[in-house]
């Protein structure tokens, strides 16, 4: 099992923050590990600042890393260059108010960010009938904030670690992978075939957030308050996202709404073809929609081998290689027409 989260350290992380903002000083009120987070690590804090910029009580999360790794996410001083980049254009996300490595703090390096209000839990969102009206309005609005963060766009000298992975190079990453598992997945094997012979024309690259979906953004009542978890952002194609978005394993309750389990595809395109002025081709959603469906079979299996293969003592992970065949009828699915 994997070992309890520790606190960071109250004292140390007052000192930093008052050194960081020009604080006299300043004051912890406690610590809340809050939910989710395999790969990231999230504690909830209010801290108050006795003079400086920042002046007052604030609402702040520390981002460190958790108990395990994912070798394509982004280290966290990368993840919070990224979370400036987005924040600098007005993507609706918590703002990065500082950065450190102090081991003092919580033993590995961490960020501070501004804690926004509300709910990212998808079920909960995509059950909620307190929010079935707007959810429209939500979709489209998700839309145009995905229009935004593509706006950044390669080259930038305040991001020159991301990586670009354009479609082969995913593709060529769920051949290998399968290529050595030692369970058949023919499904898997005629979707990557499927990918390999119908791949579009590309587009020029953007930054793809590539986890933007349902259970990543927070909602404060029927408001958007801030997009999370950036830490698999790359260089990519502007249709990736979308094809993510409208996965089916990102529908949760609502299996029958394609964008997000919230709304119909209609809502998430018309507000991002408004904000991004470029018409989305169908046949060109549906290849990165396929991709996404291996994309999150191949992370499924990945994450069951850690408990099948390499004997990590996790229910969860047991249980989360099953969404891996999930993957496998929708894409039995999206390559029959008929």
């Amino acid at each position: 099992m994997a070992a309890t989260a520790l606190p960071p350290s109250e004292g140390a992380l007052a000192r930093f923050l008052a050194d960081q903002s020009g604080a006299e000083r300043v004051e912890i009120v406690g610590f809340e590990l809050l939910a989710g987070g395999a790969i990231r690590h999230n504690w909830g804090f209010e801290a108050e600042f006795r003079g400086g910029r920042l002046a007052g009580r604030q609402r702040l999360v520390l981002r460190t890393q958790g108990p395990t790794g994912i070798a394509s996410s982004l280290g966290l001083d990368e993840e919070f260059a990224v979370l400036q980049a987005a924040f600098a254009a007005a993507v609706t996300t918590p703002e990065p108010w500082f950065a450190g490595a102090d081991p003092a703090i919580c033993g590995k390096p961490f960020f501070v960010m501004r804690r926004v209000a509300g709910t990212a839990q998808g079920r909960a969102i995509t059950t909620d009938s307190a929010l079935e009206a707007g959810l429209p309005r939500l979709a489209e609005h998700l839309g145009r904030e995905l229009a935004r963060i593509q706006t950044i766009r390669p080259p930038r000298p305040d991001l020159p670690f991301l990586p670009l992975v354009a479609a082969p190079q995913h593709i060529a990453s769920f051949r290998a992978y399968l290529d050595q598992h030692p369970q058949p997945r023919p499904a898997l094997e005629w979707g990557i075939r499927w990918l390999e012979t119908h791949q579009p024309e590309p587009l020029p690259p953007v930054l793809c957030h590539r986890d933007f979906r349902t259970g990543n953004y927070m909602l404060d009542g029927a408001k958007p308050t801030g997009i999370l978890d950036w830490e698999f952002a790359g260089w990519g194609d502007p249709d990736e996202d979308i094809g993510w978005f409208c996965c089916k394993g990102w529908r949760f309750a609502r299996l029958d709404r394609e964008a997000g389990g919230i709304a119909d595809r209609a809502d998430l395109y018309r507000g991002y073809e408004t904000a991004s002025g470029r018409r989305l081709d169908p046949e060109r959603v549906r290849f990165w929609e396929v991709l996404a469906n291996l994309r999150w079979a191949i992370i499924a299996l990945q994450q069951s081998d850690r408990y099948r293969i390499h004997g990590e003592d996790s229910l969860s992970l047991a249980f989360i290689g099953r969404r891996a065949t999930e993957c496998e009828l929708e894409l039995l699915m999206l390559l029959d027409h008929a």
